[in-house]
């Protein structure tokens, strides 16, 4: 999408390399990895989303180059990450949106509260930024982000929750929204697969992630009068009872989350993921086509249902898919397959086109209006998570892979892989 991930070529292609790897079409990648070598080029004059940026761009090259060890690739997204450390040039080192990759000028979000810096992007390149120093030999790339835990650490939290808006001058939040959705999503997911990419050794990680849950729970999620549940929107402390679909990510999460839980909480956090998946499949299936809305609400006597014009599309969208996949994998209850599987169908009979597959304008109708938009993130999520979900557990084993937040897996770096930089010189 070139308005997200500024005017880099490729996002397609690059977000797709190792879907083609994992499902074996060695030819395509072949051409793939050609296009990577003669034309991925980030000497633009272009303001593109760090975020976005480092997720798709970044997080594909890496696991391009983790899947097949073809040198290229890491070059690139060295390169790449390179790029990218001016936008933490900021008082506090919480990094700029937006980032002018040629001049090094970076600006935010001209919307964003107080021209803050959002939650869920900066708090979305630990991952990724870890694995740059361990292939680069840089030890700068992991330095940058965890300074940002640092600057977190010593913010004093609402209700133990962590707002949706930090200003990168002052070091102060903006606005006290709350979200698991679409502004703070990718935060938490990120400090729990920070501890288990790091082989359990990020002490402080796991620290932040359960507090954050434990947050979570007391003051988001909630059940509904039919007894679904769902997390909630908080407002400086006002409840909003809708859920984004971006949200419906947080029950493979929580079951992710769960075999490290303190106290025996295993298997509540298990209970917790499947309660949102569940939760997730009613807004699929309580529309015309079984493909979820952007939003559902829980108010007004609805339950699970788009109630505005403006929520009630889908653009092919991974999180509830990306939830059956890990509860499969966790508990291997067969329904996980089964709703994974009302999906496919609705996909195919929906958005299914002649150029590949379109977003839907509203799911409630009888009728399709397709967006004409095939986002990345369908090959890079949707589709890998469909996948996996109908493979062997033995295809990228979560013993040994961690999914960065746009479905590129990234190896779990074992104490014992030491310098892997010096070697690769």
């Amino acid at each position: 999408s070139s308005c997200i991930s500024g005017n880099i070529q490729g996002a397609t292609i690059v977000d797709a390399l190792d879907t083609l790897y994992i499902m074996e079409m060695k030819e395509e990648f072949k051409e793939a990895k050609e296009w990577v070598e003669k034309n991925l080029d980030f000497n633009v004059n272009a303001e593109i989303s760090v975020f976005e940026v480092n997720i798709r761009f970044v997080g594909g090259l890496l696991s391009a180059y983790y899947l097949s060890g073809e040198e290229v690739f890491r070059k690139k997204a060295v390169e790449l990450g390179e790029k990218l450390l001016p936008a933490f040039n900021t008082p506090t080192g919480i990094p700029w949106a937006l980032l002018n990759i040629k001049s090094g000028i970076g600006r935010n979000w001209p919307w964003a509260s107080g021209g803050s810096s959002i939650l869920a992007e900066f708090g979305t390149l630990h991952l990724e930024f870890v694995h740059l120093s361990h292939l680069s030999g840089n030890p700068v790339f992991a330095e940058k982000v965890m300074n940002i835990r640092k600057v977190l650490n010593r913010l004093d939290k609402p209700e133990g929750l962590y707002p949706n808006y930090l200003n990168p001058s002052s070091g102060q939040w903006g606005q006290h929204h709350v979200s698991i959705g679409g502004l703070g999503d990718s935060f938490y997911e990120y400090l729990l697969k920070a501890w288990l990419m790091s082989d359990k050794t990020d002490e402080e990680g796991k620290k932040m992630y359960y507090e954050a849950v434990q947050a979570i729970e007391t003051h988001l999620i909630r059940k509904s009068s039919r007894g679904l549940t769902y997390i909630a929107e908080w407002k400086g402390g006002l409840l909003e009872h809708k859920m984004g679909h971006l949200t419906c990510f947080a029950g493979g999460m929580f079951g992710l989350g769960a075999d490290g839980a303190p106290n025996d909480k295993t298997g509540h956090h298990i209970e917790l993921g499947a309660e949102i998946a569940r939760t997730c499949h009613e807004s699929y299936d309580r529309t015309s086509m079984k493909l979820g809305p952007e939003a559902f609400r829980f108010d007004g006597g609805v339950e699970a249902i788009a109630t505005r014009q403006n929520e009630k599309y889908y653009i092919l969208r991974p999180e509830v898919i990306e939830t059956y996949m890990y509860m499969w994998r966790l508990t291997h209850d067969p329904k996980y397959r089964q709703w994974g599987w009302e999906a496919v169908e609705a996909l195919e009979k929906h958005c299914r086109v002649d150029g590949g597959y379109s977003g839907i304008r509203d799911v409630y109708n009888n009728h399709e209006s397709h967006d004409d938009v095939q986002q990345s993130f369908f090959l890079s999520e949707t589709l890998k998570y469909l996948y996996l979900l109908f493979s062997e557990d033995d295809l990228l084993p979560f013993e040994h892979w961690v999914f960065n937040t746009e479905a590129h897996p990234l190896p779990i770096l074992h104490k014992d892989d030491g310098n892997k930089e010096e070697n690769q010189k």
